[in-house]
């Protein structure tokens, strides 16, 4: 299989077979990442013949699991919609020629790759199957977005996401609690459901931000420009956002960057959920979450 670099998938992707069509992220200038940095490029497509390569490889393999369909495949790279309607769509035959049963096809995508394509390339990938699309908003904090170079501002992610709406293209938002810097979380946490509730998200990721040393927000940190929210001040940022939130949709804080996962469906189980960020506000030391975030050697 042709993977490139460290692979990086959702936590609700788990159980999709993943194929790579692209390696590292065409913008590569948001200040807090650091999630390509160990690739020696910027952005490449994965060659056609390499696609069709993993996919003969992985039918092979997959023949040997008596019983074993592929229903879902997960196109890696930290934006592979940002690829022109024609490519994805040739990626779309490929995966459905050797894998029939397969229903949908879901990957990473920025605000912005929305923005390439038409109405008439949208419905088309949908009838392809493309479907589910996880994208990292980070915020509807227009200040933060700016000063973090995300390269759009709340009422793109709005105009954008309504046309993924239109045609039908279910899609999944990561929140990265933090963002806003110090004393701005729980404003960043209002704007962000602001935007999410003319919107209809099926999940809500949240994952908490981690600085590292090689990233351009580190520098920015050492020449004072910005200040890093405390352990505590994320987690009331998060019930902020819950409490804001009046859509139907899966919460979930679940990956590695989040000391104490916690999850939950909205409305449904709201309470529980603030009950949860509740008693780690008011119970849980700020130095023992800070030393897990110090000791969170990758995310």
């Amino acid at each position: 299989m042709h993977y490139t670099g460290t692979i990086w998938r959702p936590p609700y992707e788990a159980s999709s077979f993943l194929l790579e069509a692209t390696a590292g992220c065409t913008h590569h200038q948001c200040k807090f990442c650091t999630l390509y940095d160990d690739l020696p490029f910027k952005f490449k497509m994965t060659p056609m013949e390499d696609i069709e390569s993993d996919l003969k490889e992985a039918k092979e393999q997959l023949r040997l699991l008596i019983g074993h369909k592929v229903s879902r495949t997960f196109l890696t790279g930290a934006n592979p919609f940002v690829l022109k309607a024609s490519r994805l769509l040739e990626i779309a035959d490929l995966i459905h020629q050797y894998f029939p049963d397969n229903k949908t096809i879901g990957c990473f995508s920025r605000i912005t790759d929305i923005t390439l394509k038409t109405e008439d390339e949208l419905v088309q990938l949908k009838n392809a199957g493309y479907d589910s699309l996880t994208i990292g908003i980070e915020t509807g904090d227009d200040e933060a977005l700016t000063f973090m170079n995300k390269g759009y501002a709340s009422t793109d992610i709005i105009t954008q996401c309504k046309r993924l709406d239109n045609v039908g293209i279910s899609y999944n938002f990561f929140y990265l609690t933090g963002v806003s810097g110090a004393g701005r979380g729980e404003f960043g946490a209002k704007a962000t459901a602001a935007v999410c509730n003319q919107l209809h998200p099926k999940i809500i990721g949240a994952s908490m931000l981690t600085i590292y040393p090689n990233s351009e927000l580190y520098d920015e940190i050492q020449k004072g420009n910005w200040k890093e929210e405390q352990e505590i001040e994320k987690y009331k940022e998060l019930k902020t956002l819950i409490e804001s939130l009046d859509i139907p949709v899966w919460f979930a804080a679940m990956g590695a960057s989040n000391a104490i996962p916690i999850q939950g469906t909205l409305p449904k189980d709201t309470r529980k959920v603030i009950n949860v960020l509740e008693q780690i506000i008011g119970n849980i030391d700020e130095s023992e979450l800070r030393n897990y975030r110090k000791n969170l050697r990758h995310l």
